[in-house]
């Protein structure tokens, strides 16, 4: 019993190897997974130890950027309590393996000076991995609006799927997920500040509602400078938008030949025919006339 309990807290080594009492630093060295030829790992669903010089960063990472202090906290930790979670990689050659997720662990201990890491070997090709990344990231990590947005437009381009599938695949709104992608359309100066966190969400969601780069990147400063509140900002595009001319709504344009077909008409009666006709094709002939004389002469017309 008191031999579990001193393994609490010491990492993967002490909590899968209680029946030893070896120093933090230690555990994550001891044969406490399935340590194996790292020249091949084939305990696919197991944790199995593998050489830090063998693994390399994902290329498909959307992180960009790794916040200091966290990572240096992290490093830390992984000196006092060795590593507790494994980091997920795919095998790319002969001993050589690529990050799926987990790359934060992976740079921390790297500081932290670990020769060896727990992995869990997945098989996965490159679409895969870049989806695999993203939603790993996206969902437990602390990613900027930006490089949120910038995730979701690769998993459109680059994985060849929908908005909508997006959205299932990292357990967002469909709204959510346009939200985000929105932000990719604002000037570079205010992603920059989105990412710097200069400005919120909210804000950012309601620059995009204004009409041009000039107005958004105005309003932007003026949040910067005066630190408008997210309602403010809101009410300026509103005000905006109200001062704004209406356009009229565009007619409905008769096909040439159904005008043809009105001119025919016209000619016949001897009035001006009109054809109301909506996008679908469904709509009703006007003949107008002037006195009884005239309509009877269309009536007689059209018995004829």
């Amino acid at each position: 019993m008191s031999a579990k309990k001193s393994a609490l807290g010491k990492g993967l080594g002490a909590l899968l190897d209680a029946s030893n009492s070896p120093t933090p630093q230690e555990s994550i060295h001891k044969e406490v997974v399935s340590t194996v030829d790292t020249t091949s790992v084939e305990n696919k669903g197991g944790v199995s130890l593998v050489a830090i010089t063998n693994i390399e960063a994902n290329p498909f990472q959307p992180r960009t950027h790794f916040e200091k202090d966290a990572l240096t906290e992290l490093t830390e930790s992984i000196k006092v309590h060795g590593i507790i979670q494994p980091i997920t990689v795919r095998e790319i050659g002969t001993g050589k393996y690529q990050i799926i997720s987990g790359e934060r662990r992976f740079r921390a201990s790297q500081a932290a000076g670990l020769s060896e890491l727990p992995v869990y070997v997945r098989k996965a090709d490159d679409t895969t991995m870049l989806e695999m990344a993203i939603i790993e990231n996206v969902q437990r990590k602390d990613l900027n609006a930006i490089e949120v947005a910038l995730s979701y437009q690769r998993l459109i381009d680059e994985c060849d799927i929908t908005q909508e599938k997006v959205s299932e695949r990292v357990s967002k709104s469909r709204s959510s997920v346009t939200n985000y992608l929105r932000l990719l359309n604002l000037p570079d100066e205010i992603q920059a500040g989105i990412r710097d966190q200069k400005i919120a969400m909210g804000h950012a969601r309601a620059l995009v509602s204004f009409s041009s780069d000039a107005e958004k990147i105005k309003v932007y400063r003026q949040i910067i400078d005066h630190k408008l509140s997210v309602r403010k900002v809101e009410e300026l595009a509103s005000a905006l938008k109200s001062e704004l001319p209406k356009t009229k709504k565009k007619k409905n344009e008769l096909p040439k030949s159904v005008l043809k077909i009105k001119d025919n008409l016209s000619f016949h009666f001897g009035s001006k025919i009109n054809i109301n006709r909506d996008t679908k094709g469904k709509g009703k002939i006007v003949i107008p006339f002037d006195n009884d004389e005239h309509l009877q002469k269309i009536i007689d017309l059209l018995d004829s």
